[in-house]
């Protein structure tokens, strides 16, 4: 098969499940990632040799899949936020359509269950621009439309974090 094709993010496979120290390690590094060891070790409550060989363990399992800066869309010029919900023909997932990863406007490509194919997140410098990029899924065969949600406002925008909810409240229902 080809690669391009399959390019889908693997899920990590881990010696061992993570414990409270690492998820207090992750949640230190998803705040800040230019901390010391000795810096999230005050965090997590472990020595600086303990966090390194904790990091360099998760990095290994892919737990931890890589470092990078959290960039400001408005700032650099792309504050136009879009998500597009792609219908195609089959399963979606084509050759051509992979090939939309090259514009670095495409911030997600996730392909779905439900009334749709494939949900991009994609972040423009204007509507125009938008509607250039629009352009080219139509080009694409097999796209049979798209639906296109602008964002007005952003409440939360935030990588993945490492807390797991263990007890959900309970929410009652209003009165009737």
């Amino acid at each position: 098969m080809n690669r391009e094709i399959e390019d889908v993010q693997p899920k990590p496979r881990s010696s061992r499940p993570l414990d409270d120290f690492d998820r207090r390690i992750l949640s230190a590094l998803t705040r800040d990632a230019r901390q010391t060891y000795a810096q999230v070790g005050q965090s997590a409550g472990l020595s600086a040799p303990a966090v390194h060989d904790r990091v360099k363990r998760m990095k290994e399992s892919g737990a931890i899949a890589g470092t990078s800066a959290m960039i400001n869309g408005p700032a650099v010029g792309k504050p136009f936020l879009a998500f597009i919900h792609v219908d195609a023909e089959g399963w979606g997932k084509s050759q051509r359509m992979m090939k939309l990863k090259a514009f670095p406007e495409v911030e997600e490509m996730h392909s779905v269950a439900g009334d749709t194919c494939v949900i991009l997140k994609v972040r423009t410098e204007s509507a125009l621009a938008l509607e250039h990029f629009l352009s080219q899924l139509y080009v694409l065969p097999g796209v049979k439309g798209t639906k296109s949600f602008v964002v007005l406002s952003t409440y939360l925008e935030r990588p993945v974090q490492p807390e797991v909810t263990g007890s959900w409240p309970e929410i009652p229902l209003p009165p009737e």
